[in-house]
């Protein structure tokens, strides 16, 4: 190796580690402090080097590639506030299991608490968020101290991608001189090879495992599906890299129960919607209400057992209708950890889902024989999917079409993706609309969202993350706050070369609170929940080099009070202008401009409209 320099090497070290791991990208921001490892990884051609000049958006664009590839795309940054920027990435990564591993270079322990520039206290600076942090020796050009640090390193990536997958944080002191510059005898000359090099290979080859219950343990599980009169396969938010459609699948041909698939989980779309029972529409009809109905309207059964798999489903009425039923709920968690906060489940099943269903699968056979139950799920999707899309005699006065509202815009988005696609969607509305508005289909759509602690930051960074790692077509659908909040972002369309069709949902504001009983609340409510900002967002697609299209859906009348436009036309309107944005090189931004109250009245009438058709009494 012959490194020029003790600081040199630790970097060499570091990163040849890193490579031997597996890892194939890491994610820069420039700094002095961190010149060591930014060498390191600039100099090695089997890395590809990501420059983020903004931290905060570095650490989402590296959530967003290991959201969507499994595997872990470390960070590296300078001192100081460089590393506290990573720190919302790092909440989400813990909370929603996504590989990330935080190199953070710091000043020298002498040079702590001394009032020197840049100097922060890093010591396990994300407190309990990370899944192992270690603060890493000074440099030393020693066998030991290179064998530790190997080691180390090794132990850091295998944590980050282990069962409880989640954040890391290494912190990495070093003194000066940080450049690559010759210190004579600074570098024995008779270093052991390995520690200096390293092995053929990962210096600890980390052999990776999951839990699976024992035989009994499984029989009984199995027994449990296999005598219940009527289950659910409800498919939360996956973590990385997924729920195996198939293996989901196959469980359910073997029991016969409907799989409930979040938009996020991975089973939702795909080529196994053609013989599974996937329903997608289940927001719009489920909620606590509907639980042991037996009104005068259509007969509605509910569950006795359910098996959960993934993370907590973003419907809430779901989640709600779920407790209200009594039914015997397995959560299935790969790291035995708690994820229903409903605390309603019966058991907690410590195991790999995808695993376990291909298991199950095996050994429930020649159940579901209940067609009448399977039946009441695909109808009740049907005719919520004939309500949405205003199908005639769908809504009680077909006579007055409910007008468009921000969920038919990610209708439109969806019947555009080619396939393959991957699709990311921003918290608060857009992933709602999704939720319910977006039923399945065949096409291989790869659906990615920041689930963990559902903030609005970080939400550009994490899809073009996410599209750095695949050939697939990315859109990303994103409401103006979150735009806002993650401008900076953007850049990475340039810098990381990634391409995107951005489709933003302009309603001027904090939209989702029109949802909620603070909007009776004036004027509070618009000066501090609302919050109208009257951006422009054209000349932010101007200045990143995006070709930019609007689209204005807002309720408009005419003199004799006529609607101008319906809610067909204008979502032909966004899928024409997202197939051209595809058919197009380069980004675009599509912006979509609607009314956030217009679009939530709608959302109730609708809603109102698949409740009297789906549980209604049928009396005309």
């Amino acid at each position: 190796m012959t490194a020029p320099n003790r600081n040199a090497l630790w970097g060499q070290a570091l990163v040849d580690e890193l490579v031997a791991a597996g890892v194939d990208a890491v994610v820069v921001s420039p700094g002095s402090r961190s010149t060591p490892l930014t060498m390191a990884a600039a100099r090695r051609d089997d890395l590809r080097v990501f420059s983020q000049l903004d931290e905060r958006s570095a650490a989402y664009f590296a959530l967003g590639r290991a959201r969507r590839t499994g595997r872990v795309t470390p960070l590296i940054c300078t001192s100081g506030t460089a590393a506290a920027n990573y720190h919302p990435a790092v909440m989400e990564a813990s909370e929603a299991r996504v590989p990330l591993l935080a190199l953070t270079a710091d000043r020298p322990p002498e040079l702590r608490d001394s009032g020197a520039n840049q100097t922060a206290d890093q010591e396990k600076l994300y407190g309990d968020a990370v899944r192992f942090y270690k603060d890493l020796p000074e440099p030393a050009p020693n066998d030991r101290a290179l064998r530790s640090l190997r080691t180390t390193v090794s132990r850091a990536v295998a944590t980050a991608e282990g069962a409880d997958p989640g954040p890391v944080h290494l912190n990495v002191p070093f003194k000066k001189p940080l450049e690559p510059t010759r210190v004579p005898g600074d570098v024995p000359a008779d270093l052991d090879p390995v520690a200096e090099s390293g092995r053929d290979g990962p210096y600890v080859d980390v052999t990776p495992g999951s839990p699976e219950p024992g035989d009994d343990e499984l029989r009984a599980l199995a027994n449990a599906l296999a005598t219940a009169d009527r289950g659910l396969i409800v498919a939360g938010p996956a973590d990385p890299p997924g729920l195996d459609a198939e293996s989901v699948t196959a469980l359910s041909h073997a029991t016969g129960f409907p799989i409930l698939a979040d938009p996020l989980s991975g089973v939702r779309h795909g080529g196994h919607t053609r013989v599974a029972p996937v329903i997608g529409a289940y927001d719009a009809y489920l909620s606590a209400s509907v639980a042991g109905e037996s009104g005068t309207g259509p007969e509605w059964t509910d569950p006795d057992v359910v098996l959960r798999l993934g993370a907590s489903p973003t419907s809430k009425n779901l989640r709600k209708y779920l407790a209200a039923t009594g039914a015997d709920q397995f959560q299935v968690d790969p790291a035995g950890r708690w994820r229903e906060a409903e605390f309603a489940a019966t058991d907690l099943v410590v195991a790999e889902p995808s695993r376990l269903c291909a298991r199950l699968s095996r050994l429930v056979g020649g159940g579901g024989d209940d067609a009448t139950w399977r039946a009441q799920w695909e109808a009740a999707d049907r005719v919520a999917r004939a309500v949405h899309a205003r199908e005639a005699d769908a809504l009680p006065d077909s006579s007055d079409p409910a007008p468009f509202h921000e969920g038919d815009a990610l209708r439109a988005v969806a019947d555009a993706l080619p396939d393959p696609a991957t699709l990311f969607v921003s918290n608060s509305m857009p992933v709602r609309d999704l939720d319910r508005f977006v039923g399945p289909t065949t096409t291989s759509v790869t659906a990615l969202g920041n689930r963990g602690v559902s903030g609005i930051d970080g939400i550009v960074s994490s899809a073009l993350g996410a599209g750095s790692a695949t050939t697939d077509d990315l859109t990303l659908v994103v409401g103006d706050l979150a735009l806002y909040h993650d401008a900076n972002g953007l850049l990475a369309l340039d810098r990381c070369g990634v391409d995107a069709t951005v489709v933003l949902i302009n309603n001027d504001g904090g939209g989702i609170f029109h949802a909620l009983p603070i909007e009776s609340f004036e004027p509070e409510f618009t000066e501090s929940f609302k919050t109208p900002h009257g951006i422009a967002f054209e000349p932010l697609a101007e200045l990143h080099g995006l070709q930019y299209a609007r689209i204005d859906a807002r309720p408009e009348t005419t003199g004799d009070g006529e609607r101008k436009g319906d809610a067909d036309a204008i979502a032909a309107e966004i899928e024409a202008a997202c197939a051209r944005a595809r058919d197009a090189d380069g980004s675009h931004l599509i912006e979509v401009q609607t009314d956030a109250e217009s679009s939530h009245r709608t959302r109730e009438r609708l809603a109102a409209a698949v409740d009297e058709a789906v549980h209604g009494d049928g009396s005309d």
